[in-house]
């Protein structure tokens, strides 16, 4: 197999919640593979420090402080990518949030919409600004990050879990639209990963952690680096014909 199918060189990459996680390893891997990066998330200087790791592999990193749940805030990130590097070839939105495990019976408007705004408005559009820019450029990918829970309900987590079920969606419309541009758009569905998120969510439920595990055929939590093969598949040409799938990353937890 031609192993230049899976390189990312000359390609600008934009990865959204990119100080850690996911975000940051996927920011990291892309770098690897060739591409130059932007990254964002609010904290600047969380930012700072993935992008002076990201120039260490010689390759170049704009940083760029964003709140991708606030519509004007998406259109000066897309501005700042474009007057720093002329195009958006790769778009990652990783960028999520779920503030509360609250039943869907004692849930409120405003849990609801701090988590509508930035995992499935922001994302859709943060897509549509990038798409244009892609559109222009004779195409592009867009990866969005949902969750398992998009598929399997998770306890206590409705509202995230019908966001993230609105994600794979997304996916689909945007894939069969923006075909005709040359964009393929794809997600990846993570399973339990030991991010900043999940790892909360642990220690709200005692023991879940440890159950997660016993439920999981691969018998761990997955780490970051788990999802960047995923990742640089679906950015590079290895993955040429494949738009408006989701691949799931669980360690094989929805198997049963």
């Amino acid at each position: 197999m031609d192993s230049s199918l899976f390189s990312l060189n000359g390609k600008v990459a934009l990865v959204t919640g990119a100080s850690r996680g996911i975000g940051e390893a996927t920011a990291k891997a892309f770098a690897k593979a060739g591409a130059d990066i932007a990254i964002a998330s609010r904290k600047l200087p969380d930012l700072e420090k993935v992008a002076e790791d990201i120039r260490g592999m010689g390759r170049k990193c704009l940083p760029v402080a964003t709140h991708v749940g606030k519509m004007e805030e998406i259109s000066n990130l897309v501005a700042a990518v474009v007057k720093e590097f002329g195009r958006i070839d790769i778009l990652v939105n990783n960028a999520g949030t779920n503030p509360s495990m609250t039943p869907v019976i004692d849930a409120d408007e405003r849990l609801w919409d701090s988590i509508m705004n930035l995992n499935l408005k922001g994302l859709f559009f943060l897509s549509k600004e990038a798409a244009k820019i892609m559109r222009e450029h004779g195409g592009g990918i867009i990866i969005n990050v949902g969750s398992i829970d998009g598929i399997k309900p998770e306890w206590q987590n409705g509202i995230y879990s019908v966001s993230k079920a609105a994600v794979v969606m997304v996916t689909r419309v945007m894939a069969w639209e923006l075909a005709q541009y040359n964009i393929r758009v794809n997600a990846i569905a993570p399973g339990n990963i030991h991010t900043r998120l999940r790892d909360s969510s642990f220690k709200y439920v005692e023991g879940q952690e440890q159950d997660y595990i016993k439920r999981t055929p691969m018998g761990r939590i997955g780490e970051p680096d788990d999802i960047v093969g995923a990742m640089i598949y679906l950015a590079s040409d290895a993955s040429r014909y494949v738009t408006g799938e989701t691949i799931v990353v669980d360690g094989g937890f929805t198997i049963p």
